[in-house]
Order: structure tokens, then sequence, then C-alpha cells
């Protein structure tokens, strides 16, 4: 009973293996002839793309030659020998120079007049083409291009044909470009890389067997055409056997030769209806499935023992294998909740720092509010008198001595300065109530611009504002709205107090539903460190006595207020760029 049971067992196995190996083999011939294929493709891509670029160079020699003063000489007087001496030579170093295989001079009749192997034995020199296509299409179109065997050399070439009148005649100028080169690298590199032309004839190739001969066999048509052209000169193509029995074997992309089956591929030329074929050994494909296929087959027959050698401890390996999933759940559920638990209270004291800074925030804000409104309460009005009674001893005319009215315009002016900080507090300390209302953006500019004239003056900087277009029109409040310009320009003035040429620029800017105020100075800048703290209340970047920093912070919440945006940022190229950012009020909503 065991045995038996054991003995079906082992079948199952081999029978399992003989799958495998089948499934294997299978895959590995599938995959080996796919990346077959593809080498097959990326070398006929790269062999057309370098056919079209050795051709492609030449195209434009034979109208370039026409040009040339000598061959035009040529043409209008084919009987003069010094004429056609000069063009011969001409022709032969132009050829020598653009690396041509030949260049030669056609008449209207198709005899050559003038060749650049003029003192060869095989010259071209009164030699009659009008038989070939390329002088024929020239002719009639400007342009002929044909791949033949010389019928005077004997030896192959790409002809280019370019015709041209010149004065009442007309000539051709074909250069013939030597291909040999190409289907020499072939054979050295070991591809089999072939070139079938028009006719179906092996005209290229990396193996020499395939040379000349039809791909599949030719038909009367073809026939005719060869013979008419003489393509192949005296070449028994027409004799040849085809490498394929007929064209429906292309679509099998096999290719028996003497040396066995070969795969094949094919692409298509543009170029005068060529075809490239592209062939590889399959023999290597099959060795390598074969290879695999045993490979798996043993694979398969090792592991099968294996797994009936451990069939008894199988089980207690998946008892272990299960206490250990269990544990490793457990540990990781674990973890996870630690992991909630860290996250969860880092969450928490982030919270609670924002917030304790928040709180922070509102008491010092709070705190300046009762600060400002009892400074302001306390000294505003015996300020205000002082600054009155002084003011009132000078016109009085009664203090005539010099040095003391200069002293008394001095204190005047810091009982001034004072009353101007205490406006700061003031309007700090203060919210304006009221509704918005709709502001020319230029008319605030330039109401900010006459307020701040006074102090321009006394200063060596230039400013501009030059807008273009129509006004925006946003909702804010006029008076504050200039009270925050107002401020962004005193900034720059002072920020440019020390410099030689000192230049501000105030632009303004409408991109889609959205206007940018923008107010640039050259001075010296504010350190990238604090620009997130310049609009912190008593935060300054100025000299101690020269402000109480509120004025950013102040111009900040007016701005949020409007509804507004204010940043500061470093200038492209040095100062600092202040842009004051609106969204323009939508037309319907305004109107209601």
């Amino acid at each position: 009973m065991i045995r038996a049971r054991q003995s079906r067992v082992w079948a199952g196995l081999f029978a399992l293996a003989a799958l495998a190996a089948a499934l294997v083999g299978l895959a590995a011939w599938s995959l080996s002839a796919a990346a077959l294929s593809e080498r097959l493709d990326r070398a006929l891509l790269l062999t057309a793309r370098t056919i079209e670029a050795e051709i492609e160079r030449f195209r434009y020699l034979p109208g370039l030659a026409l040009e040339d003063p000598r061959i035009r000489a040529a043409v209008t007087a084919p009987e003069n020998a010094a004429r056609i001496d000069a063009a011969n030579r001409a022709l032969q170093i132009a050829a020598a120079r653009s690396g041509a295989d030949e260049l030669y001079l056609l008449d209207e009749g198709g005899t050559t007049l003038a060749s650049s192997n003029w003192q060869d034995a095989s010259s071209f020199v009164g030699e009659n083409y009008a038989f070939r296509p390329y002088f024929r299409d020239a002719l009639a179109s400007g342009a002929g291009r044909f791949y033949a065997v010389g019928v005077t050399t004997g030896e192959p070439g790409y002809f280019l044909a370019s015709r041209a009148r010149i004065g009442d005649r007309q000539a051709v100028m074909v250069v013939k470009v030597d291909l040999q080169p190409l289907q020499t690298g072939w054979a050295e590199a070991g591809g089999a890389l072939a070139v079938v032309d028009r006719f179906g004839i092996v005209i290229l190739s990396g193996a020499p067997d395939w040379l000349y001969h039809p791909l599949v066999p030719l038909d009367p048509e073809a026939r005719i055409a060869i013979a008419a052209f003489r393509a192949y000169a005296d070449l028994p193509v027409l004799d040849r056997p085809p490498l394929l029995a007929s064209a429906a074997d292309l679509a099998s992309n096999r290719i028996d030769t003497a040396e066995g089956r070969r795969a094949l591929r094919l692409r298509d030329l543009p170029l005068d209806d060529w075809r490239l074929i592209g062939s590889a050994p399959l023999d290597p494909a099959w060795r390598n499935a074969l290879a695999m296929a045993g490979a798996a087959a043993l694979v398969t027959v090792a592991l099968g023992a294996l797994a009936l050698t451990w069939q008894q401890r199988r089980r207690l390996l998946a008892l272990r294998l299960k206490q250990g999933r269990i544990l490793e759940t457990r540990v990781a559920e674990r973890t996870e909740a630690l992991a909630r638990e860290i996250e969860e209270r880092r969450r928490a004291e982030a919270d609670l720092r924002e917030a304790q800074d928040a709180l922070i925030h509102s008491e010092k804000m709070a705190a300046l509010g009762r600060m400002s409104t009892a400074i302001v309460h306390e000294i505003s009005q015996p300020l205000a008198a002082m600054e009155a009674s002084l003011a009132a001893a000078i016109l009085s005319g009664k203090i005539e001595d010099e040095p003391s009215r200069r002293r008394i315009e001095k204190a005047r002016g810091n009982i001034r300065r004072i009353l101007r900080t205490i406006k700061h507090l003031k309007s700090f300390a203060r919210k304006e109530a009221g509704s918005l209302r709709p502001v020319g953006v230029d008319e605030a500019i330039a109401g900010a611009l006459d307020l701040v004239a006074p102090r321009a003056a006394t200063s060596t900087a230039q400013i501009r504002f030059a807008p273009k277009g129509r006004s925006p029109v946003i909702l804010a409040g006029q008076v504050r709205l200039e009270q925050v310009l107002v401020n962004l320009l005193m900034n720059a003035l002072d920020a440019t107090a020390d410099h030689p040429a000192g230049q501000i620029e105030v632009t303004r800017q409408q991109t889609g539903n959205r206007v940018d105020i923008a107010v640039r100075d050259n001075g010296a800048g504010i350190p990238p460190s604090l620009l997130a703290r310049v609009t912190e209340p008593f935060f300054s970047t100025k000299a101690a006595g020269d402000g109480l920093g509120l004025g950013l912070s102040i111009s900040r919440t007016i701005v949020e207020e409007f509804r507004g945006r204010l940043d500061l940022r470093p200038a492209p190229g040095g100062g600092t760029l202040a842009v004051v950012s609106f969204d323009l009020p939508d037309t319907g909503k305004a109107a209601a």
C-alpha cells in the first residue's frame, strides 16, 4: 500500500517535471525569439538612419556643382576644349574634397561632357547615360536618384542627379555615392544585413551569398525594367535563384540557409522604395530553450524529492511559523499603537506650543492696547499744549536771541516727534470701524506720494511711479490705505538715506483677479533671518531712537482688515521689496 502510494507520488513528480520543462522551454524560446527580434529591429533602425545620412550629405552636391562658373561655361560651349578641361579639373577637385565617388556632367541628350575621372581608363567622358532613370527623372522633375551597377566601371553606386538650365541649354549633374563601405562594415560585424531595391534585388548585403539575388521570384514587369535600365550592368541577376520561394514566405519571418534556419525581419526604407532585411541564426535560441527546459526538469525533480523528504517535518515547521506570525502580529500591533501614541503626543505638544504662542501674543497685544490708551490719554493734551506754548513764544517776537530760538524749535520738533509716536500708538490700539468702500489704487498711491513729498524733497533718493492703463479698484479705506503706503515709502526713504544713488520704484500690476502694489528700494535691505520678525510690534532694524517698530505691524493689521496681504522680501539686485496684494472685488457683488 505504501509502495503503491510512493509510486503514484513519484509518477506525479515526473509528470510535473515534464510539464515544467515544457512551459519553461516554451517561455525561454519566446523570450529568446523576442529578444532576437528586438535586436534585429534596432539594427535595422540604425542601418536605415546610417544609409539615409550617407546619401543625404551628398544631396546638395549636384545642384551646388552646377553653380560653378567653369561648369556653366562648359555647358554653353561644349566644343571648347579649354572649357571642358577646366570643368574636368573642377569636378575632380569637388569629388576629392566632398568624398564623392564620382561627379560628372551630362548634356540634355545624356552624353557626358566632363567627369571627375576624366584621366582614368574607365572615364565617363563621352559615354551616354540617357537610359538611366536618374537622368530621365532629372530632366522631367529637376532631380533624380537611382542605385545601379556602373556600365562603364562595373562598380555599383547610388546616383543623385540635378538639372539646371544654362542659357538655352539644359544640363544634368550626377554624383555617384559609394555605399560599399556600409556592407563591408556589416560583414565585419558578423551581422546579416541587406538592402533590397525597388525591383526586389539584394543590392547591399553583409552576407556575400545574398548579393544580387532576388528576394522572391521576379515578376515579368520587374524583369523588363531591369533589362531596360541596365540596373546591374552585365550581372546575371535574372538567372539567379531567389532567397525565398514565394512572397508568402516573408510572413513567416524565417529563412532557410545552408547554415540553418534564421530569423528574418524586414523594414521599409522610404528611399527609392528600398527594404531592409535583417537575419540572425535561430539555433542559439533553440539551444537556450532546451537548456532551460532541462534545468527546469532537474530543478522540479530536486524540489519534489526535497519536498517528500521534508514532508513529515513540514507540519512542525508550519506550526512554528504560525506561532511566529502570531507573535509578529502582536509585536506589530503594539509597535503601531506606540507609534500612534507618540504621534498624538507630538501633535498635542505642537498644539500646546501654538496655543501658548497665541496666548502670549494676545496678552502682548492687549497690554499694548491698554498702554497705548493710557499714554494717549495722559500725555497727548499736555504735549499739545506745550507745543502750542512754544509756538506762541516764537510768534510773539519777544525771543530775539537766535540760539534760544533754535533750542525752542528743536524742543518743538521733539514734541511733534512724540506726538507722531503717540499717533502710531493710538492707531495701533484703535481698530477703525466701518464698511469697506471702492478705492482707486492709483489714487491712493498718488495721495501717499503727496504726503511723503516733503520728506522726499530732503532725500537724495528718486521716487518713480509710472502707471499704465486704467487704475484697478479695490474695497478698502482711502485714508488707511494711504497710511500703509506712506509707511512703506518712509521706510524706503530711510533705507536709501545713505545711498549715493537711491532709487525707489512704486508699481502696481494686475494679474487676473488680483492686484499687487509694490514698493522697491535699492538700500541695504533686511537680513533674511529678520524678515519674519519685522512685522512684529516693537521690532525694528533701525537704530535706537529712530522708531518704535510699530509701522509695519500697524500696516499689516490694516492690510489684513482689507482682506489683503503684506509681503516683505529681498529685492533682486539688493534692497527690499514690499508687496501689498488685494483681490479685486466681484463686480456683481460690489454693485449689490
